[in-house]
C-alpha cells in the first residue's frame, strides 16, 4: 500500500491486503546496538528518555519480547480509530487471531478522506529464530509454512469529505454505529453495516467497490459550530452519545426510536472555560460522564442536573489536559496532558484535587490512554515522544528484584516501552483478546502483545 501522509489508495479498494510482520529493519525494539572495533554488536537495553543515542548506535528490535507484532497502513494516516466487537468469543488467545477497526484519515485534501472498516486476520504470533543449521528441504517446508501464516487484511472504504478527528463505535441492537467528529465542525453518525459485510465476504467486496460512493451518515449534528474531538458512546444505554468541542460546550444526544435520529438538547454543558478535549461515560452509572479541558480541569457530570458540573480538579495538571480514561471496574479516573504525566484519581478522593498516583516517564504531551478492560490495574498510554507505556498499578517496589543497570530510576509499576512508530495518536486495548494492543500513528497501525501483559 502507499506510504503514510499519501492521499493515494488501492485502486480496488477492497482487495485482501498483506499486512507486514517483524521486519529486520523494525526498530520497536528495547535493545541497542553498539559497534565495537572487532565489528561484533555488544547489545545493552535501552531506555528512551534515560540517555539519547550515541553515533554508531542503533536500535533493534527484541523479537522475545512480544508475544505478537504485526504493522499496516492504510495510505493516509488515522488520528483516531476504534475496534468492533465480533461474534469470535470473549478472551480469546489461540493463534491465528483475527479482529475488526473502524478509522478516520486525516488526507492532505478533504476529498481524500476515507471512513475505514478493517479485517485483519491470520494473525500469528512471534516465532522464535532458530540457531541451527537446517536442510533444504526443512528451508523449502519452511517457506510453505511461513506463507501459510502471513497476516491478511480486508478494508473496506468510504469516502469522507473532511478530516476525522475522532472515530468511536457501538452496537444497539443488530446496529453497528461508528460517531464521527470531523474537521467541518459536525459530529455524524454513521451505520457500518455495508463495510461490514464487504470485509467478511469476497461478492459483499466486490458490490460494495462497485457503488462505491461518498459515506452517507444516519445523523449528523451542526450545532456544536466548531470543530471538537471529545466524544464517547454510554457502556450502558445503547445509543446514548455526549460530544464536546473547541469552544468549550458539551452536547448529550439521547436515541429515538428506530435507530435513525437522536434529540439533543440545545443548551450545552458549559462549566469549562476552554476546549474540551475527551469525555468518557461512568461504567456503572447511566446518567454520569466525565470531561478533561485545555484549562486544566477534570469535571464530572450528572445529565439530569444540568448545565454546571457536580464535581471538578481545577488544577488537575499544570497545562492542557487531552486524554481520560474510566476504569471498569475501579473508582479510577485516569489522565493525560501536555505536561508528559499520568494520573490516577480516585473519585471517592476527587474532591481533594489530589491524585492517587502520579508517572513521569514520557519526555513529550500524553496523546492517548486506557484502562486494560480486563485487569483493572493495568493501563497504557501514548505520548508525542513516539512510545506507548504499559503500567500496573499493583507492583509495588518490594515486588522488584533485581534490576538490570539503568532501570533503578525507572518506577517499579513500569511494565514496558513500546517504540518503533512516528508521531503515535491513539492506543486501544482488544476487548475480547486479552493483551493485545493496537496503536494508530503517523507511520501506520500497530498490533502487538508484549510479554508484560
Amino acid at each position: 500500500m502507499s506510504a503514510p501522509g499519501e492521499d493515494t489508495f488501492p485502486e480496488e479498494e477492497g482487495e485482501m491486503e498483506e499486512m507486514d510482520e517483524v521486519g529486520s529493519d523494525a526498530d520497536e525494539g528495547v535493545e541497542m546496538e553498539e559497534e565495537g572495533a572487532d565489528g561484533d554488536g555488544e547489545k545493552k537495553v535501552y531506555v528512551p528518555g534515560i540517555e539519547p543515542l550515541q553515533p554508531g548506535e542503533e536500535l533493534e528490535m527484541d523479537r522475545s519480547a512480544y508475544r505478537m507484532y504485526h504493522e499496516c497502513q492504510t495510505g493516509a494516516p488515522c488520528l483516531s480509530f476504534d475496534t468492533l466487537r465480533d461474534a469470535d468469543g470473549e478472551s480469546r488467545e489461540q493463534f491465528p487471531l483475527s479482529m475488526l477497526l473502524c478509522a478516520g484519515t486525516q488526507a492532505d485534501t478533504a476529498l481524500s478522506n476515507r471512513l475505514l472498516v478493517m479485517r485483519m486476520h491470520n494473525l500469528y504470533g512471534t516465532e522464535k529464530e532458530n540457531d541451527g543449521e537446517e536442510s533444504s528441504d526443512e528451508d523449502s517446508d519452511d517457506d510453505e509454512e511461513d506463507e501459510d501464516k502471513k497476516p491478511q487484511m480486508e478494508l473496506a472504504m468510504m469516502p469522507h469529505y473532511g478530516g476525522i478527528n475522532r472515530v468511536r463505535v457501538t452496537r444497539r441492537g443488530e446496529q453497528s454505529l461508528a460517531a464521527v467528529w470531523s474537521e467541518k465542525g459536525q459530529v455524524e453518525i454513521f451505520d457500518l453495516r455495508s463495510q461490514l459485510e464487504a470485509v467478511h465476504s469476497s461478492a459483499a467486496m466486490a458490490a460494495f467497490v462497485k457503488q462505491q460512493k461518498e459515506a452517507t451518515a444516519l445523523f449528523s449534528f451542526s450545532g456544536h459550530m466548531t470543530e471538537g474531538f471529545a466524544i464517547d458512546w454510554s457502556p450502558t444505554v445503547p445509543g446514548r452519545l455526549v460530544s464536546g468541542d473547541c469552544k468549550k460546550n458539551i452536547h448529550v444526544w439521547e436515541p429515538q426510536e428506530g435507530g435513525t435520529s437522536w434529540k439533543i438538547d440545545q443548551r450545552p454543558f458549559s462549566s469549562h472555560s476552554k476546549s474540551v478535549e475527551d469525555l468518557q461515560w461512568s461504567p456503572t452509572e447511566a446518567t454520569v460522564f466525565a470531561s478533561c479541558s485545555v484549562d486544566q480541569s477534570i469535571r464530572v457530570w450528572d445529565i439530569r442536573a444540568p448545565p454546571n458540573s457536580m464535581l471538578s480538579a481545577n488544577e488537575a495538571h499544570a497545562s492542557d489536559i487531552n486524554v481520560i480514561s474510566w476504569n471498569r471496574s475501579e473508582p479510577f479516573l485516569l489522565s493525560g496532558g501536555d505536561d508528559g504525566l499520568l494520573k490516577v484519581w480516585d473519585l471517592r478522593q476527587f474532591k481533594s484535587g489530589k491524585p492517587v498516583a502520579n508517572f513521569k516517564q514520557h519526555s513529550a504531551p500524553i496523546t492517548s490512554v486506557q484502562w486494560n478492560p480486563i485487569d483493572s490495574s493495568v493501563f497504557a498510554a501514548s505520548g508525542a515522544d513516539d512510545v506507548v507505556s504499559q503500567w500496573d498499578l499493583s507492583v509495588e517496589s518490594c515486588d522488584v528484584g533485581a534490576r538490570v543497570e539503568g532501570m533503578k530510576d525507572l518506577p517499579p509499576q513500569l511494565l514496558f516501552l513500546h517504540q518503533g512508530q512516528s508521531e503515535i495518536k491513539e492506543v486501544h486495548w482488544h476487548p475480547q483478546i486479552p493483551g493485545v494492543m493496537i496503536s494508530t500513528a503517523l507511520s501506520g497501525f500497530n498490533v502487538f502483545r508484549t510479554i508484560s501483559v
